[in-house]
């Protein structure tokens, strides 16, 4: 089981990086929350790493802090709820909305997330309020360094339809950022932009 990963950053989207480790390229999925906080590409990264096994798949799931990998292991640990959603709910709230929310009983404001319904949220705050207790998240993006301007909307647009949104959606609220000096705005400015339109 892989643990953690040290190297360097060689790729990067809203969905998936590669890590080069040695001069293998290990693919790594992550959250909105840990994209924000990467590094420029070429530079070192060290992320925390939960290692996906079944049968069909072998997938690593990375973090840039223990307290965003322990909360992605808590919510796997939720009946109905994958890696993926996971990763989704971690990528709809910061972490530290996010356990406010549960410890509030704020199912309204959790069902919010992109693929989250009402039962889901029932379900979240029921089951994770006891368990999230040890958990004190202390999280920052830090300052994030603009991204390349190249496919930078395509981009933009899938992360907010891997969140959930319907293409035409994202579209829409992209071109109404962009039309607001978005040419100015990194990929991530971008993304959180959209996220304040869209919710």
């Amino acid at each position: 089981m892989i643990s953690h990963l040290k190297g360097t950053l060689s790729q990067k989207s809203p969905i998936t990086i590669v890590v080069d480790v040695g001069g293998v390229g290990y693919q790594v999925f992550t959250s909105l929350t840990t994209f924000y906080a990467l590094p420029e590409i070429g530079e070192a990264v060290f992320l925390k790493i939960h290692t996906h096994v079944r049968e069909d798949a072998f997938k690593l799931f990375g973090f840039i802090t223990d307290e965003e990998q322990m909360i992605f292991q808590k919510l796997i640990s939720i009946s109905k709820v994958g890696p993926k959603l996971a990763l989704s709910i971690l990528s709809g709230m910061p972490p530290v909305d996010l356990m406010t929310a549960i410890m509030e009983n704020n199912v309204a404001k959790i069902s919010t997330i992109p693929g989250v319904g009402k039962k889901t949220a029932e379900r979240l705050t029921l089951e994770l309020k006891d368990k999230l207790g040890d958990i004190t998240v202390e999280f920052s993006p830090g300052n994030a360094k603009p991204a390349s301007l190249g496919g930078v909307l395509d981009d933009a647009v899938s992360a907010l339809v891997n969140l959930g949104y319907k293409k035409p959606q994202a579209e829409k609220a992209l071109k109404s950022i962009w039309e607001q000096n978005g040419k100015d705005h990194s990929l991530e400015d971008l993304i959180k932009a959209s996220l304040n339109v869209l919710s």
